[in-house]
């Protein structure tokens, strides 16, 4: 997933903060889906909320 973002590596060294790290580019990763799918008004709309 992240090769497919541009990261070919991790940034960071011990585990808990590759798991933040990979937690982080999951997050983008679904934001980013959720913006093409519903588009950004509406999700801005229902962070907002």
């Amino acid at each position: 997933m992240k090769a497919r973002m541009g990261a070919t590596h991790f940034l960071t060294k011990t585990l808990p903060k590759v798991t933040g790290e990979m937690a982080l580019s999951v997050l983008a990763y679904n934001l980013t889906r959720v913006m093409n799918i519903v588009g950004t008004k509406p999700l801005m709309a229902a962070i907002v909320a």
